[in-house]
């Protein structure tokens, strides 16, 4: 009769302690990529830029100047710079460039000696379109 009891208790330990089927595998957490902001301190960076209350004295009639982006998107940036005339404010240099490069060289032409222009570098992602960073100053040539 033990012999029966333990067959039983051990029999039901057996059946009651088995896996008794697979479990779904676990998903993995989708990896959250979080773009760098262009509008961060020192994200984007124009290396002649003379602060908003200064003017950029430029000798002769072009600037070689270099964009220097901090941190910079996964697909890249465009960076569009624009020369405007103060007096009629009317357009003397455009140039649009696309990047993926931390350091954009950009040489601005068509400078005329005693003309005061506002000079505006637009960098935005390509990824996030409001993720823009704009530098403005004050330029003329001698």
């Amino acid at each position: 009769m033990r012999y029966k009891i333990l067959i039983l208790v051990l029999s039901i330990g057996f059946f009651g302690c088995s896996k008794g089927g697979d479990s779904p595998a676990p998903t993995p957490k989708p990896i959250v990529v979080v773009e760098p902001s262009l509008t961060a301190a020192n994200g984007v960076t124009v290396d002649i830029d003379p602060g908003t209350n200064n003017i950029y004295a430029v000798v002769g009639t072009s600037q070689k100047m270099e964009v220097r982006i901090a941190a910079l998107p996964a697909s890249g940036v465009t960076i569009e710079t624009k020369l405007i005339k103060v007096l009629d404010n009317t357009t003397a240099f455009t140039n649009s460039i696309s990047s993926t490069s931390l350091n954009n060289p950009v040489t601005v032409t068509g400078l005329v000696p005693g003309v005061l222009y506002n000079l505006s570098v637009v960098v935005t992602s390509k990824t996030t379109a409001s993720n823009t960073k704009t530098v403005e100053f004050k330029m003329a040539a001698k």
